[in-house]
């Protein structure tokens, strides 16, 4: 019943780096601190973020165990004091870039007796205690399976285009890896008019969906010469912006060399630690760009809005997107498919 926190829960806990997360019962706490929301979780996405996160690509997780997720969309089943932008009953979604509201105190769960991390927001769990600032309310009548993608997939990649980038009508668009966001990323790019929006991706699924997410163009990177490819369909002169989602110092390198003189070079994907780049830096001071995102610089009760109107006005795509479902306990299964390239756009995993 709404309101009533269960004693446990069936989650998705990251116990030990590189290694299958563990499926089991974890104890929820049974108050509510200031600020915080008590969420049942319908849909959470899987971001390419968490499998940074499993294979530790940051370095040492001081955290372990703990949970894991930031995209999802639930129904608030209760608040804590102080919340004042969602109510007990609201849709919304789940996202981690900060919103409306109060930045609560983390929760803290256990599995074991033992005590298991968590941060502002988790959703590879059937509930989640989440700060305020990191939920957003959404029509009662909003299609749940969807709405999933604006807690990451949508908001980041849109806002790379419009906030990180600044696309101009007639530019020319590389996005390296055409996942969940580097689709919307390609996406975005066709809605401002670039052109061309040259996708590039190792497996062939991934580009057909990117071709119809607006791409003109498709490049195979395990096929030939990728650079050649993308200065043939460019133009010698290079490519006005190169988004990369991959993280690969040598693809990162690429990127920078054939970009013009006076373009940018944005960062989504996030390097091993360790694995750094080599630019020649000249470039720089005289107009060349390179940095990185931050999740877009996506503002959630600003842009969810804007996102969800444009989605429901039919201008932009979003149920094509979603290719795969899982239930939680098949959620390793679900990992292995985005590494092998199997699961061709965002795979959700339902919470039931």
């Amino acid at each position: 019943m709404p309101g009533v926190i269960p004693k446990t829960m069936k989650a998705a806990v990251l116990v030990e780096l590189r290694k299958p997360l563990v499926v089991a019962e974890v104890e929820l706490p049974q108050v509510l601190e200031a600020g915080q929301v008590f969420v049942k979780i319908h849909y959470s996405g899987i971001c390419g973020s968490q499998l940074g996160e499993i294979d530790g690509v940051k370095g040492d997780d001081k955290y372990l165990p703990h949970l894991l997720g930031h995209e999802a969309t639930g129904t608030v089943q209760a608040v804590g004091s102080g919340v004042r932008y969602v109510k007990q009953g609201d849709k919304v979604v789940l996202h981690w870039r900060k919103g409306l509201g109060i930045e609560a105190e983390v929760p803290s769960y256990r599995l074991n007796g033992e005590k298991v991390n968590a941060g502002s927001v988790t959703t590879f769990n059937e509930y989640a205690i989440v700060s305020e600032n990191r939920c957003t309310a959404i029509p009662e009548d909003s299609d749940l399976r969807v709405a999933t993608l604006f807690g990451c997939a949508v908001t980041t990649g849109f806002g790379v285009i419009e906030n990180d980038t600044k696309v101009r009508i007639g530019e020319s668009v590389v996005v390296f890896g055409a996942g969940g966001i580097g689709l919307n990323v390609v996406q975005a790019a066709a809605l401002v008019s670039a052109y061309p929006v040259i996708a590039v991706d190792l497996y062939d699924n991934r580009l057909q969906l990117a071709a119809e997410m607006g791409a003109t163009h498709i490049v195979n990177s395990s096929k030939g010469n990728v650079k050649e490819q993308i200065l043939e369909i460019a133009g010698s002169g290079g490519v006005d912006a190169f988004i990369d989602n991959t993280g690969q110092p040598a693809i990162i390198e690429l990127g920078y060399e054939i970009t013009k003189p006076q373009g940018r070079v944005t960062l989504v994907g996030v390097p091993r630690k360790g694995k750094n780049i080599s630019v020649y830096s000249l470039p720089l001071h005289f107009g060349k760009g390179l940095s990185g995102s931050h999740g877009g610089d996506s503002i959630p009760q600003i842009d969810i809005p804007r996102y969800h109107n444009l989605y429901r006005s039919g201008r932009i795509k979003l149920r094509e997107l979603l290719s795969d479902e899982f239930c939680l306990e098949q959620i390793n299964e679900a990992i292995d498919g985005m590494r092998g390239g199997e699961i061709r756009g965002r795979c959700l995993i339902d919470m039931g």
